[in-house]
């Protein structure tokens, strides 16, 4: 029997190639309004959150009268450039195959339902995630509102259950949930920063990544 019986996968950064995308439509939005622009380092810290969350941590001195206008500048961007994302090599090979294994797969994403859908729609992966939820129907990352409802859905014990992601709000959503993480080291935050919330291993690359799961999930 295998270990874990639901695997929940984070999406930009673990399954799509999205974070420079995210960084560059984020500093746009801020160019478009006369606001600071974020770093390159600060940006990339806050993907995996909510975008009001995002915001609030990227840019802690905006008011927050200006939260509307530049979430809609930064949704400008980021689908300016939407339909040239892709899945990282490998990807779509390792999702068919967890679930040819017989894996409950799922999503757990600060992309909002709306983004999801057109990123699974354009994936070509929608029919092999069983659940989804998105930080516009449930708590942003790291609160376990939603590894507590895809496990309830999916009748998956926390025991039986492994987060994947490329962000410590990934990793310390799995923690405040009670279940296992794994981290991949190939999206927006870097090894040093993941290590501190002590995943069960990291992954360098969708090829370590699936090595891993064939052997340990």
């Amino acid at each position: 029997m295998s270990r874990f019986e639901l695997i929940v996968f984070d999406w930009d950064g673990t399954l799509m190639d999205s974070a420079g995308a995210i960084v560059g439509a984020l500093q746009a939005a801020c160019s478009d309004l006369g606001i600071t622009e974020p770093s390159d380092e600060s940006a990339r810290h806050i993907i995996g959150l909510g975008l009001r969350d995002a915001l609030a941590c990227a840019l802690p001195d905006l008011p927050e009268e200006q939260y509307l206008s530049l979430a809609e500048r930064y949704r400008y961007h980021f689908l300016a450039g939407d339909s040239g994302l892709e899945m990282f090599a490998g990807i779509p090979e390792l999702v068919a195959g967890l679930s040819r294994a017989g894996h409950l797969l799922a999503v757990a994403t600060g992309k909002s339902r709306k983004g999801l859908q057109r990123a699974l729609a354009t994936s070509g992966l929608q029919a092999l995630f069983h659940a989804s939820r998105c930080a516009d129907e449930c708590h942003s990352k790291p609160h376990p509102q939603m590894l507590y409802e895809l496990m309830d859905e999916l009748g998956a014990a926390p025991e039986r259950t492994l987060m994947i992601g490329d962000t410590t709000h990934d990793l310390l959503v799995a923690r405040n949930a009670g279940v296992a993480a794994l981290a991949v080291t190939y999206g927006a935050h870097p090894r040093a920063e993941l290590l501190a919330a002590a995943p069960l291993a990291f992954a360098d690359s969708v090829a370590e990544m699936a090595r891993w799961l064939d052997t340990h999930a």
